[in-house]
């Protein structure tokens, strides 16, 4: 099975990506989709993106992995990423999608780890086509995930610090404050290796600033009936475990929510089995492959 490079726009960018068409599927022959999306600063090639699309791949679903704005292959200012634009790109692939001759239009969902999973969130609750979505390690509330992030007084001042220097410096220079990666999202050093090749390392501090004020939990309510599924470590070094537990309590039904020990942040990259049984029992019951009749 071979990706087919693709790409379409949004907001003025390209942005780059590969659809991914299971061999099973016959011509004129339409499944249901998903949309793969990639974490902070990283890319379509990353192994949190990877593995899911090898994994639907199997399971008969059609595939969409694509380079956020500024990330990867795409256009967009590098390093600048703004979370709302990063919603209209899922909301402009899912556009696309729906053209594909082998996809069913109305059964497209979204998936995500950490950053993307919180875009997966927030994109079904405002965009009423997106019929189910799946969390990793996503996030609901930006300045109350930062505050884990970045716990005790000291660090609280140093990042909040940061945000009121990227205000000043483009109101005095009329340019971004670059931040380096760690400043933002710290990780710990074992779990770095997860980063994708060729990871964004510097950000600006307008990327920080987009990050805090976004609120996934505003919206992840709206979803209508349509199916969600949270995943996240029971103890998650990166992203606090409370986002996804809140979330939950926000969400309509049917939305299900599972812990995970064992495990962290990259639940994906680490192939988990556990987490991989969870998946295909929820996709089973909500958002099935059941293939719709070959065009005669």
């Amino acid at each position: 099975m071979s990706d087919t490079k693709i790409t379409f726009q949004s907001m003025g960018r390209k942005l780059s990506g590969a659809v991914r068409v299971p061999d099973s599927v016959k011509p004129g022959e339409k499944r249901p989709a998903f949309i793969v999306m990639h974490g902070f600063g990283s890319n379509s090639s990353s192994s949190n993106v990877m593995e899911p699309c090898a994994m639907f791949e199997k399971l008969g679903y059609v595939t969409l992995r694509f380079d956020m704005p500024g990330c990867g292959e795409s256009e967009g200012e590098r390093g600048n990423l703004i979370c709302l634009e990063q919603v209209q790109a899922a909301s402009d692939g899912l556009t696309f999608l729906t053209k594909h001759p082998n996809v069913e239009a109305d059964r497209i969902g979204l998936i995500g780890s950490s950053f993307g999973a919180a875009i997966a969130v927030y994109t079904i609750g405002v965009d009423s086509r997106v019929a189910a979505s799946i969390s990793s390690g996503g996030w609901g509330d930006g300045e109350r995930k930062f505050r884990g992030q970045h716990p005790g007084a000291e660090a609280w001042k140093k990042f909040t610090d940061m945000l009121a220097e990227g205000k000043h410096h483009r109101e005095k220079t009329g340019k971004s404050l670059m931040v380096p990666r760690y400043d933002i999202v710290p990780i710990p050093e074992h779990l770095r290796g997860h980063l994708a090749g060729n990871s964004i390392q510097m950000f600006t501090a307008e990327t920080a600033q987009s990050m805090y004020d976004f609120r996934a939990d505003d919206v992840i309510g709206k979803a209508n009936g349509r199916p969600i599924l949270l995943l996240h470590s029971s103890v998650d070094s990166v992203t606090p475990t409370e986002q996804s537990i809140e979330m939950f309590k926000r969400a309509g039904q049917p939305c299900d929510l599972h812990l995970f020990a064992e495990t962290d942040h990259f639940m994906f990259a680490e192939s988990n089995t556990r987490v991989r049984t969870v998946i295909y029992d929820w996709l089973e019951k909500y958002f099935p492959v059941q293939a719709r009749a070959v065009a005669a």
